[in-house]
């Protein structure tokens, strides 16, 4: 059965909006700042989506829109300023940076507490830590997803396909913390199949169309797609979706899918950072 997500996000920013007006009483307006410094189109549509979902929650958002002549040091030096203001909740640098860009020494100057996008060092590492810190947002749009459909994960085999900073390695965490066992699948693997086939949740995440094949997929398995292909007109995942959908139990669509919950989940940890204004 194919998942209807767009109805989870529904539900799911009812209670959000819900959770916002009841900080504007206190005083509290959530607020995200997103750097952009990219000529990816593909990141324009990104940030338009959060632009926008931020207005229908009532988020303040503000951007920086940079040009290619930008520097690592000037991009450390606004966030350096954002870190210090406390009515910016979130900090989130729009990946994938210009090339001349230093991707990992930006995103380590962000302050912690207002890197709502996970990837901070020391997040990643209390994820992997099992320590309460913030999640990435595509890993916890999964979680999300998993955790409406009612799926107890605790005890099932969860494969994940990709190993990516992004994606592969923090949901491969999340899993493991929720007591699944855990097999991480690469570019490396050997013979892919025999392990796909053996997994009670497949996660694939390496953005080649369809890599994933009706024959690789265990009857009443719970699938979720988080590859997005262009091919010629079309977008579609990594799995064949019209094969699987009828051998699996439940699957994401592509498009549709965990892209919808994965600008949700930011949203989420911008107003979980400004309720801690609350304690």
């Amino acid at each position: 059965m194919i998942i209807d997500v767009k109805n989870i996000v529904k539900e799911r920013k009812q209670k959000l909006k819900e959770k916002i007006e009841y900080l504007k009483k206190d005083g509290i307006i959530p607020k995200l700042v997103v750097i952009f410094a990219s000529d990816d189109p593909a990141s324009e549509i990104y940030v338009s989506k959060k632009r926008n979902m931020c207005k229908e929650i009532g988020i303040e958002e503000e951007e920086f829109l940079l040009d290619l002549n930008i520097t690592t040091d000037k991009i450390i030096s606004i966030i350096n300023k954002l870190n210090e203001d406390s009515s910016i909740d979130g900090i989130l640098v729009q990946l994938p940076l210009y090339k001349h860009l230093d991707e990992n020494k930006i995103l380590e100057s962000i302050n912690p507490d207002k890197d709502v996008d996970g990837l901070h060092p020391l997040n990643l590492g209390k994820l992997f830590s099992n320590k309460k810190g913030l999640v990435s947002c595509t890993p916890r749009g999964i979680m999300t997803i998993l955790d409406e459909l009612g799926i107890n994960i605790s005890g099932k085999n969860a494969v994940i396909v990709g190993r990516s900073v992004l994606v592969g390695k923090p949901i491969a965490h999340l899993l493991l913390n929720k007591g699944a066992t855990i097999t991480l699948c690469h570019t490396k693997t050997t013979n892919l199949k025999e392990h796909t086939i053996k997994a009670d949740i497949l996660v694939v995440a390496v953005g080649k169309a369809k890599i994933i094949t009706a024959d690789m997929v265990k009857e009443g398995s719970v699938v979720i797609d988080v590859g997005i292909n262009r091919i010629e007109d079309k977008i579609i995942g990594d799995v064949d979706t019209e094969n699987v959908k009828d051998i699996a139990k439940y699957i994401t669509p592509v498009p549709g899918g965990v892209g919808l919950t994965t600008v949700l989940s930011l949203l989420e940890n911008v107003t979980e950072v400004a309720s801690n204004k609350l304690n």
